[in-house]
């Protein structure tokens, strides 16, 4: 089973609760970064502690959940050496990883169902990097990563 780290503002923290619950029950070694209040909770901070430690390689695969996915998906990218992919479908979730070598998928509390997020995780974790396929394009991904961090 995989060791995930997962975290959430206050607009996902629902989600993120309901996340937790399952990926432990599935067996999974689940890390919550939070938040754990309902009061409010600026997505970028949240997004930003989770992408190092998946930059840092305390996890492999991380999970952030905020009201639409896409805030946390930017934050997440903008941390050098993190590929995030905002998640909707199961062919997006199995393609994430599968395709793009995500270390990190972000959700949307407000447009995502427990039922669908649940499914959409378990797949995501389900699935591994294909890198004899799509090993070419993340590596120009992350040469491109190392070009702007030096270029900043």
């Amino acid at each position: 089973m995989s060791k995930v780290v997962i975290g959430a503002d206050n607009l996902g923290l629902p989600l993120k609760d309901v996340l937790v619950e399952h990926l432990k029950s599935k067996g999974h070694d689940v890390t919550d970064i939070g938040t754990n209040t309902s009061d409010p909770v600026d997505y970028p901070g949240v997004g930003r502690r989770l992408a190092e430690k998946i930059a840092a390689g305390e996890y492999e695969r991380g999970i952030l959940v905020c009201g639409t996915g896409a805030g946390m998906a930017i934050v997440a990218n903008k941390v050098p050496g993190v590929r995030a992919v905002c998640v909707t479908d199961p062919y997006t979730a199995e393609r994430a990883i599968a395709s793009n070598n995500a270390q990190v998928i972000t959700m949307g509390a407000q447009i995502t169902g427990p039922s669908v997020a649940k499914m959409l995780a378990d797949i995501y974790l389900a699935n591994e990097f294909q890198a004899e396929r799509s090993g070419k394009k993340v590596a120009q991904i992350d040469a491109l990563d190392a070009e702007t961090r030096k270029a900043g």
